[in-house]
């Protein structure tokens, strides 16, 4: 673990960062995947509410439907489109990717699954490491030119707290000798943050005008920890109960995530995530991450094993030949952006 966490300070309700405190986005465009619950329903209708052109990418239409509905009457914007897109099947990435047409302003790889039993994608990935990292990768790479027509676009890609207990374990990265289901969720969303590591320091070094940031949002009660109980309705409601208990808002688990796609101050390559205790609730505040987070040459080996099994190449887009120093001035570290004052502060 890297134990210096910016967040050295708590916000009060009364001073805490709202969308409301995010610049004019009129007429900016943004996809937000997994849009049709949770975060993404949440950071659908932030964005909306702002001004933003917001593209709900879902994979069941019904709830997306649903979710169209809902962003559309909450934000009281008409300019709220649905488009489906299974991120377990790189067919449908494909599809969505090619159905785009217009320059992208901003993309949130905001859908995922947690902790679910043993299972395939459609083209064989580990479920968890497939969905969570795989599907957005392949995303990300087919919609590169459409991100590089919007004069200042955005990447914002969203991890967990759980990334502490991952590692990237490529002798058995689809969980075939071994599945431990907490495992491959801390391996995929660990998975979350060498990627925008990586792509953070390719955009940079080839001067395109993308900024990649990463975000999580502390412990949240959405439907992903309610999923977390299967069909046992019993157990689903107590697990309800306590995580609405325990855990922040969705809305509130959407600001880190709003913050990095929205605030002019972002710099490429920051981590945003709550300023409580832990980083588990509060206002948005940059975000401590694990010593294998900021592992450049994994970053680097993950990013070329994701190519070969995605088969999508990022177009003129090599690798940063130098690895950045850490403040140590070891490789293979964050380069310490901090806030003018020296915290974690916004």
């Amino acid at each position: 673990m890297n134990d210096e966490n910016p967040t050295s300070s708590t916000s009060s309700a009364a001073d805490r960062w709202s969308i409301d405190d995010a610049p004019d986005l009129t007429g900016r465009r943004a996809i937000v995947t997994g849009a049709n619950s949770g975060l993404g329903l949440q950071e659908s209708i932030a964005l909306a509410r702002r001004g933003v052109r917001v593209t709900l990418a879902c994979r069941d239409e019904a709830r997306g439907l649903a979710a169209l509905d809902r962003v559309r009457d909450e934000s009281g914007s008409r300019f709220v489109d649905l488009r489906l897109l299974d991120l377990a099947d790189l067919s449908s990435v494909r599809s969505f990717a090619e159905g785009w047409d217009e320059p992208l302003d901003l993309l949130i790889a905001n859908a995922g699954v947690m902790a679910v039993p043993f299972g395939r994608t459609a083209d064989g990935f580990e479920r968890q490491l497939g969905t969570n990292h795989l599907g957005h990768f392949a995303l990300a790479g087919l919609l590169l030119p459409a991100l590089r027509r919007s004069t200042a676009a955005r990447v914002v890609t969203v991890s967990s707290l759980a990334h502490r207990m991952g590692r990237i374990d490529f002798d058995d990265l689809q969980g075939v000798q071994r599945y431990d289901r907490w495992r491959a969720y801390g391996q995929s969303k660990l998975a979350n943050l060498l990627w925008a590591r990586e792509f953070d320091r390719r955009v940079r070094a080839s001067s395109d005008p993308i900024l990649v940031a990463a975000a999580h949002p502390g412990g949240s009660a959405t439907n992903l920890t309610q999923g977390l109980a299967g069909s046992n309705t019993r157990v689903a409601s107590i697990v309800d109960r306590v995580s609405k208990a325990v855990f922040q808002s969705d809305v509130a688990g959407s600001l880190p995530i709003l913050y990095a796609a929205t605030m002019p101050d972002v710099l490429g390559g920051e981590y945003f995530g709550p300023d409580g205790f832990g980083e588990a609730r509060g206002g948005p505040a940059r975000a401590a991450r694990s010593s294998r987070a900021y592992d450049d040459r994994v970053a680097l080996r993950l990013w070329e094993v994701s190519e070969a099994l995605t088969e999508v190449v990022y177009p003129d887009l090599p690798p940063a030949t130098v690895f950045e120093p850490d403040r140590t001035g070891s490789t293979g570290a964050d380069p310490g952006r901090m806030s003018p004052d020296g915290t974690g502060r916004l």
